[in-house]
């Protein structure tokens, strides 16, 4: 016998552990596969569309999931060792943050933290071409509340009829109206002749007429800013799609080096300018991120562009639709340029799935628009003129289906 303190062991009783540990191990180590090896992490995007790509050495089983309160993207994969760039990992687009590790034994977790609710487009897994591995590529899209909420329904095999038992929205969704005060925080806009700044009574007009709006009881009204603080173009169009809009109105007030230029002019976007001055007018507008100096590159997928080419062409027609019938309704009651209807590349106005235009209200450089737009009762007659043009374009839109 073999003593070891109190304890009193049996050599037999030693050689037979011994034994059943080595054939355990042995085992084990047959059968069990090394790691994942995690590697070539790759996002790109914007706030309306982001593209993640992720390689492994080998093809890794992926199951996600959603969360909400935040809003996040859950990939569980098998046991995997990572080694992301860090600087990769640098917020994009729809993505707030990602973070990853092992979860528990023989699993592991990347975790992504987004900016607002969106959509699962695409979370596939594909044998790389021209090297060895495999990678999962993820696509992801901004979408409203209401969408999010129903993805996440059926993810847990929740139906719409269940919600709406439990306590969840059951009414039809009333037309929305997004609001876009032009410009804000360090980016100022314009400056009228009189001190007038343009970030500042785009977000009087636009609060004033949210108001109007509102008394209606016909419209959920969003403002994509309450206050003066800065968003950039990208930022603007998130916000009235996470809130489902059916309707962008981007609000500002020109100015220009000649005095006696006035009028207002409403824009639809186009790859090609109308004319010069159109041209000019986008080329100002979209220089709020690099004011601000948070400019984002843009980055163009063929394939996604193919995908929502349809819906583009539908939203093109109804944008340009909305924009002649709020130029007659404004002709009737302010001064309008010559040929109000014009078009340029905007930004702000390329969202694929909601018809937006951007309204000018008038010159800050020219003595008389600028007195009109600091002028309440003005204000008033101009936004009443607002709202019946977009009470004809609703109404035709819930009358064609949405």
């Amino acid at each position: 016998m073999i003593h070891r303190g109190n304890a009193v062991l049996h050599k037999p009783a030693i050689l037979f552990a011994a034994l059943f540990c080595m054939i355990l191990l042995v085992v084990e180590g047959v059968s069990a596969e090394p790691p994942l090896k995690a590697h070539g992490y790759k996002m790109a995007g914007d706030s309306q569309y982001t593209r993640i790509v992720m390689h492994f050495d080998r093809a890794p089983e992926v199951n996600w999931f959603l969360l909400r309160d935040p809003y996040r993207l859950v990939l569980d994969l098998p046991a995997a060792e990572f080694a992301f760039d860090p600087q990769e990992l640098e917020p994009r687009g729809l993505v707030n943050g990602v973070q990853y590790g092992p979860l528990g034994t023989g699993r592991a977790r990347i975790l992504f933290m987004m900016a607002g609710p969106f959509s699962v487009e695409t979370v596939e897994t594909v044998k790389n071409e021209a090297s060895e591995g495999y990678r999962v590529i993820v696509e992801l899209r901004a979408a409203s509340t209401d969408d999010f909420d129903m993805a996440l329904r059926a993810s847990m095999g929740i139906s719409a009829r269940q919600a709406s038992a439990d306590g969840g929205p059951a009414r039809d969704k009333r037309f929305t109206v997004a609001l876009d005060p032009g410009h804000g925080g360090a980016d100022g806009g314009a400056r009228g002749i009189n001190g007038t700044v343009e970030k500042t009574i785009t977000l009087i007009f636009a609060m004033e007429l949210a108001k109007k709006l509102e008394e209606t009881k016909l419209y959920d009204v969003v403002l994509t800013r309450d206050k003066d603080r800065f968003l950039r173009l990208d930022e603007r169009v998130r916000i009235a799609r996470e809130k489902g809009a059916d309707l962008f109105v981007s609000i500002h007030a020109d100015a220009i080096g000649i005095g006696s230029m006035r009028g207002a002019t409403v824009y639809t976007v186009s790859d090609k300018a109308s004319d010069a001055a159109a041209a000019a007018t986008a080329a100002r507008e979209n220089l709020s991120d690099a004011i601000a100096g948070k400019v984002i590159e843009e980055e163009k997928d063929e394939v996604e562009d193919i995908l929502v080419d349809l819906i583009r062409r539908e939203t093109h027609a109804f944008s340009i639709r909305f924009a002649r019938t709020l130029v007659g309704e404004l002709s009737d009651t302010l001064h309008m340029v010559r040929n109000p209807h014009r078009y340029a590349g905007f930004r702000v106005l390329r969202a694929p799935d909601i018809p937006s235009v951007l309204l000018e209200l008038g010159y800050l450089s020219n003595p008389s628009d600028e007195a009109q737009l600091r002028d309440p009762e003005w204000r008033s007659r101009t936004m009443d003129a607002i709202v019946t043009a977009i009470g004809y374009f609703a109404k035709a839109r819930v009358g064609a289906g949405g």
